[in-house]
């Protein structure tokens, strides 16, 4: 067995309810072992004798939209890859508190052309950095103050993906839920 994390996008927020014991049952109903959820805000920790990520992300947004009815953008990470997006962080995360620090991931590589024409020079303090199928934010006053964010998560910055952050903190607990499950 393969321990994952789901990552669900924009639950929660904007009319989009989806409760976490609702969520647990219907990962367990897709047949998946020692299920957990974090937070309200959409991850499930999961171990699965079947499928890939890709396979897996399929069917949980199938079964949420069959279940919830609404279309739900799901990524599915094993232990292995988030544990290496945290290990690669190209900012110094000891040192920050986990507000001022995102990951953002992506359902498939990104290149940097997509980001070419924002001016990172007048987004300063505020920097960001891509990793394998991830985006690094530093914000040192928080996503919700970021003009970089926003640049960032333009609909056609993010066309023909999936994105979805999380802050450090939730990037950390969910390596954490993901060895602990194995």
């Amino acid at each position: 067995m393969t321990t994952y994390a789901a990552l669900l996008r924009a639950i929660n927020v904007g009319g989009r309810k989806l409760p976490m014991a609702e969520l647990r049952g219907l990962l367990e109903g897709l047949g998946h072992d020692r299920v957990r959820t974090y937070l309200q805000s959409g991850q499930a920790v999961f171990a699965a004798d079947h499928g890939d990520e890709e396979s897996l992300a399929a069917e949980i947004s199938r079964a949420s939209r069959e279940r919830f009815g609404f279309d739900v953008d799901v990524i599915v990470r094993d232990h292995a890859y988030l544990k290496a997006v945290a290990d690669a962080c190209p900012f110094p995360a000891a040192d920050l508190e986990g507000r001022q620090l995102h990951a953002t991931y992506f359902s498939a590589p990104v290149d940097a052309a997509r980001y070419a024409d924002i001016d990172t020079a007048a987004h300063r303090p505020e920097e960001f950095r891509l990793g394998d199928r991830v985006l690094y934010l530093y914000a040192p006053d928080g996503l919700g103050r970021s003009k970089l964010a926003e640049a960032l998560s333009r609909p056609r910055r993010t066309r023909d993906v999936i994105a979805t952050s999380r802050n450090w903190n939730t990037v950390l607990k969910l390596v954490e839920l993901t060895a602990t499950a194995q």
